[in-house]
């Protein structure tokens, strides 16, 4: 059984900065690629970033220059670090551990929440 486990999110000021992690039981190395998704409220779940096993990153176009994605494969936690935050990315932001093949495992996810 694998468990995904966030933590990291709560209240900030717009332009403010949040760091997330995502803390996966058993070794990283087992899957794919992790991502992080987030869901605002009454909009659909969209990926934020992406990480391979070999270290490559993609970004969602609105976060762009403004989040990292990392990990650290001998504490099995990826990373988010959220700069120059936006009303608009809040939300629930959960990550994703993707297998070579079946389905992807999530974590609970953690409250974003941006103020003006």
């Amino acid at each position: 059984q694998v468990h995904l486990v966030e933590s990291g999110g709560g209240l900030v000021q717009a332009g403010g900065s949040l760091r997330l992690s995502c803390v996966v039981s058993g070794s990283i190395f087992r899957f794919n690629a992790m991502d992080w998704y987030r869901q605002a409220p009454g909009k659909q779940r969209e990926l934020v970033a992406h990480i391979t096993s070999g270290g490559s990153r993609n970004y969602a176009d609105s976060v762009k220059g403004r989040f990292t994605i990392s990990k650290d494969n001998a504490k099995n936690t990826v990373y988010l670090q959220m700069n120059s935050l936006q009303t608009e990315d809040t939300g629930v932001y959960s990550c994703a551990a993707l297998p070579v093949s079946g389905p992807a495992y999530w974590g609970q996810g953690t409250q974003v929440t941006v103020s003006s």
